[in-house]
């Protein structure tokens, strides 16, 4: 069985790491269905290491939640995070 990448990735692991500001963060975004028929974008962010904060954004199906997946991790690969 081959492993193939997804056109359209439902999870999305960013990374910051700047030692000269003693900065190490963590970025990540998943796609969750939720029991309602609605999908969730469902955005980790902190310290590497830590917990983090959490935050989930319904959508009304899963091309919208792609599509601000997608925005997302564009403005913050423009901010300096790295895929990891």
């Amino acid at each position: 069985m081959s492993d193939q990448l997804a056109l359209f990735p439902e999870t999305v692991a960013l990374t910051r790491v700047r030692p000269e500001r003693d900065e190490s963060r963590f970025y990540r975004l998943e796609i969750w269905p939720d029991l309602f028929g609605r999908t969730m974008l469902v955005q980790r962010w902190g310290r590497i290491g830590t917990v983090g904060r959490q935050r989930l954004d319904p959508h009304p199906d899963a091309g919208s939640a792609l599509n601000a997946l997608a925005e997302l991790a564009r403005a913050k690969r423009r901010r300096g995070y790295c895929d990891a």
